[in-house]
Formats: C-alpha cells, sequence, structure tokens
C-alpha cells in the first residue's frame, strides 16, 4: 500500500515522501480502515515539523489524525462494525506511528466510528479533532451538560471566536443542534458568509464593529460560554460574558488574567486539549458527534461554512504547507477511490 512518511521532523516538502508498505493486518479487537479521505489539522503539521503535541513516539511516522473511508476488515472479537460500513476515525497518530495519510490503517475498535450511508467521506473526514474539541468546548463548564443532545444547550448563549475556522464551524454548528443561540467573530465579510452559512444567529466582523457594543445589543445577558480561538481576546470575553460563565481556550498562548474582572463575575476558564481528555469525556463527544452528523446536523462545503480544499496523496506535502499557511477551510488528502474495493 501507498503511505505517506517522514522519517524526521522537519519542512513538509524536505520530510514527506510517499512509500509502498505492506498491508497492516487486525488484530483482536482492532479494525483495518480503508481510508477515502484523510483530512490535516494544525496539530498534525507541528506534530511532523517537531513541535507538536508530545505522545512518546519517534519517526519514522504517518502523519494526520483524522479520516474517513471504509472498513475493511475485522480483527477477532470486534463488534457493531461490518466490512464495508462507511467510518470516520479519531486521534489515529496519536501515541502511535501510524496516522490517516496511508491507504489503509489499523486502529482500536473504539477510535472506528460508523456513519450512515448517505453521510458524505467529506463530513466524516472534517470530525476528530475539530468537532471532539467543539464538543469539549461546550460542555466544559461545570454547570453545562456533559454530552451535547437537542435542547442540552437551549436557553444559553454561546460566542466563538473565529467562526470560520474549523473548530469554530464545529461549534457552531453543534451548539445549534443543541438549542443554544450562537455569536461569533470573524475578520472580513468572506468568513462572516461562512460563519453564516454554519449557522450563526449573530456574525460580527471584528476588524469593522465594536465587538463589544455589538455584543450587548444583541444579547441581554452576553454570552454563557465562549469558545476561544485567541488568548489575546480573553480581557473582550471577561467584559462581555455573563455572569458565571465559562471560557474555554483550545490554543496555546500566554494568558493574562485580569484578575478582578474575572472575580467579579465569578467566571471559570478551562484549557481544552482533546487528546487528553478523559475516556468518558472523549465517549461523550464521539457519541454526540456522531449522533449530530448521522441526524443530518453537521455538514461541510462552502454552503455549510467549510470549504473542502483537497489534494492527492502525491501532494500531502502542499496539503500540510496550505494549513501552515492558514487556508481557508478543511484541507483533506484524497488517498483511495470511494468506491474501489
Amino acid at each position: 500500500m501507498r503511505a505517506a512518511v517522514f522519517s524526521e521532523p522537519g519542512p513538509a516538502s524536505d520530510v514527506l515522501a510517499i512509500v509502498d508498505r505492506g498491508l497492516p493486518l487486525a488484530g483482536a479487537g482492532e479494525v483495518r480502515v480503508r481510508i477515502v479521505l484523510s483530512a490535516v489539522n494544525p496539530t498534525d503539521t507541528g506534530t511532523r515539523a517537531g513541535r507538536g503535541v508530545p505522545d512518546g513516539v519517534a519517526p519514522p511516522r504517518v502523519p494526520n489524525q483524522d479520516g474517513a473511508g471504509v472498513v475493511d476488515a475485522l480483527g477477532e472479537g470486534v463488534k457493531g462494525l461490518e466490512a464495508g460500513d462507511r467510518v470516520w476515525v479519531w486521534d489515529a497518530g496519536y501515541g502511535r506511528a501510524n496516522g490517516t495519510a496511508q491507504e489503509f490503517v489499523v486502529l482500536p475498535r473504539r477510535q472506528v466510528v460508523r456513519m450512515n450511508d448517505d453521510v458524505p467521506f467529506e463530513v466524516g473526514a472534517a470530525l476528530g479533532i475539530p468537532a471532539l474539541t467543539a464538543h469539549r468546548c461546550l460542555t466544559v463548564a461545570g454547570d453545562g451538560p456533559a454530552r451535547l443532545a437537542p435542547g442540552a444547550l437551549a436557553g444559553r448563549t454561546v460566542l466563538v471566536a473565529g467562526g470560520a475556522g474549523a473548530v469554530g464551524n464545529a461549534a457552531i454548528q453543534l451548539a445549534k443542534w443543541a438549542g443554544a443561540t450562537v455569536l461569533t467573530t470573524v475578520s472580513s465579510k468572506e468568513k462572516a458568509e461562512l460563519a453564516s452559512a454554519a449557522g450563526a444567529d449573530v456574525v460580527i466582523d471584528y476588524r469593522e464593529e465594536d465587538v463589544a457594543g455589538r455584543i450587548r445589543e444583541v444579547s441581554r445577558t452576553g454570552p454563557h460560554v465562549i469558545v476561544e480561538v485567541d488568548t489575546g481576546n480573553l480581557e473582550l470575553d471577561l467584559d462581555v460574558i455573563a455572569p458565571g460563565g465559562n471560557i474555554a481556550i483550545y490554543v496555546a498562548g500566554e494568558v493574562r488574567v485580569p484578575f478582578f474582572t474575572a472575580n467579579l463575575k465569578n467566571i471559570s476558564l478551562d484549557f481544552v486539549l482533546t487528546y487528553t481528555t478523559t475516556p468518558e469525556e472523549k465517549d461523550n463527544a464521539v457519541a454526540a458527534v456522531a449522533e449530530a452528523v448521522n441526524a443530518g446536523a453537521f455538514r461541510v462545503g462552502e454552503e455549510h461554512g467549510l470549504p473542502i480544499l483537497r489534494f492527492p496523496l502525491d501532494g500531502v506535502a502542499r496539503a500540510h504547507e496550505a494549513v501552515e499557511n492558514h487556508a481557508v477551510g478543511k484541507v483533506v488528502i484524497e488517498v483511495t477511490e470511494p468506491l474501489s474495493g
């Protein structure tokens, strides 16, 4: 089979190569998946560059955590899946050397999630890190639900910073599915159109509008939950958030907390990394995301706020570079044909 491999950390065009490998076997409790689409996330490019989340695994490695494809083989004892099922996978390359940028990957049954036959592979590939991160951000508050479902966020207002990004798009769609009123910030007219397409109730261009003033105009209480992509927004977040609200930050950066403002409002501040959530938190996220997807509540494409940017497997380096250059949309690698056997 063909696989993208890097044998040492470094720039994508220098270290990524396509090689031939033997077909991996599915052991007890494992599933072999033929990958149709492999997705590229910022954490994937970070791992390849040598500055990713430490997981104790040294190169050579096949990059990329997320993907979608078809069940190819089942190991002994695997239940709930059959050969030919359409599936999405998560954390494929965390703590192991084999991610999804290869024709076949073997994973524990828990990390292979069936999706309905009418769900496009593009949707499955766009889940994983972005959707599971978004779910955790939306549920980390102490008074919030442990698992999203229709109505779980009814009566709550959510502010999503960066609504045109992959996590922002997922947070908007999941929060709307769960019944929240969703506000979001963006940096351009084009990104505003994407955030609106994702379903946000109010979209604020922070380069053209007074964000705090606009939030006060449209929300009596202010947001109860803030999904934050930029630690530099913390002062604004504390200004507009509802008393007792929660701010969930999912990116790296220095944090300076204006103590009195946070203290006065009894705000909670949480840091989110989907890789290291507890098994219960991860299982809740996977189950909720799978339910939303199969219900048709999570969609992708420009018409749903997340353009799909495609690259062939031979273009894996260009795909990684696109993510590093902050491409707007979801970068996916076409690994195998959807209808091949």
